[in-house]
């Protein structure tokens, strides 16, 4: 059966966020070209729910569908005046949110995360919001470690997103958790959209892009991604794009949001990623193609940035297995003696499974 997409709209939503699921789950298709999901909007006792612009909209179905999703979309709408002035939920909206199975992972887009909050789902949890309103939520929410720059934060169950574009990043990042890059890209095709935006890319470019385009950080970037499998450093990307390096830097964080190294190391992983999920290239033949240069370097930024192992990582999106050459997996199995546990241990584990080498 298609995983079930509940979305709840609740008046003041904003309609081209309500959109957003229908159109991004409902791109994902199987092999045999099936849907993978089913999308459904509910709104509070099935009324027509008041939008943000001068219309409202009809839906088929009332909060009681709630009860039946694998997923919930709490769709961007305007903060409701009681909820900004209390931090508390309308005794409606929090009884709609009770029926949510216990299963059921659930998602806010933009504002919504003001919900969430009220609701209790993000108490010690980190989650973002629309960066205008992220102070007005650490103030409700002191319990919540909001962070104002970033895509969305991914906390398993619950998951919160930006605004506006951001809630596409999101459900793009969902599909691509449940059947893996290729899916997802299919999805992002079929929108015509980018089909994979950091979750930790800045919310906004807080300087205006150059308007002298040779001045511009892009076509270092470019040439950056050309050479991932090479050393680089903030030296050679300041002379690549004739800058000093306090310069660039300031350029480069204007136009992208965030510093050169970290950019870097984040195109590195989104390759690597990649890499795992297309292909059957072994753990150190990947690090060497994304430019971590061992897999021991590889590991330490998979368990920092996503809190697994390239390996789990490999299972987890289903990418092909090899065949374990006989010669490999002999050498594979002496290189356990005397290695402790941690980073290490994942070493051994890796070559003797065949993924080292």
């Amino acid at each position: 059966m298609p995983h079930r997409v509940v979305v709840l709209a609740l008046d003041g939503v904003i309609p081209l966020d309500l959109g957003i699921p229908a159109r991004v789950f409902n791109g994902a298709r199987g092999p045999d070209g099936a849907p993978l999901y089913s999308v459904s909007t509910c709104s509070l006792g099935g009324r027509p729910v008041r939008t943000s612009e001068d219309f409202r909209i009809v839906v088929d179905h009332d909060e009681s569908l709630l009860e039946t999703a694998d997923t919930v979309v709490i769709a961007t709408q305007e903060p409701e005046e009681r909820l900004v002035a209390t931090g508390r939920l309308p005794e409606d909206v929090a009884a709609a949110l009770d029926r949510i199975p216990p299963r059921a992972r659930v998602v806010s887009l933009c504002t919504s995360a003001f919900l969430l909050a009220a609701a209790g789902l993000l108490e010690g949890r980190r989650a973002t919001t629309h960066w205008a309103l992220c102070d007005l939520f650490a103030r409700l929410f002191p319990g919540v470690d909001v962070d104002p720059d970033v895509l969305f934060v991914d906390n398993g169950r619950i998951l919160t997103s930006a605004g506006g574009a951001a809630g596409i990043d999101l459900c793009l990042h969902l599909v691509r958790l449940d059947h893996g890059a290729a899916v997802a890209g299919a999805a992002a095709r079929r929108c015509v959209v980018a089909p994979w935006r950091e979750g930790g890319q800045a919310q906004f470019i807080e300087h205006p892009v150059p308007e002298d385009a040779d001045r511009s950080t892009s076509a270092t970037r470019q040439w950056a991604l050309d050479r991932l499998a090479e050393p680089i450093t903030l030296e050679d990307m300041a002379r690549h794009a004739h800058m000093s390096e306090r310069t660039f830097t300031r350029r480069f964080r204007g136009e992208v949001g965030t510093s050169p190294l970290r950019w870097l190391l984040q195109r590195r992983l989104v390759q690597a990623r990649d890499l795992l999920e297309s292909t059957d290239l072994t753990v150190a033949r990947i690090a060497t193609a994304c430019g971590f240069g061992d897999p021991v370097a590889l590991r330490k930024h998979f368990h920092t940035h996503l809190g697994l192992s390239p390996l789990a990582y490999r299972r987890a999106h289903s990418a092909p297995e090899p065949e374990r050459p006989q010669a490999e997996a002999a050498a594979g199995v002496g290189v356990g003696v005397g290695v402790g546990m941690g980073v290490e241990a994942e070493v051994v584990a890796d070559a003797v499974s065949g993924r080292v080498g």
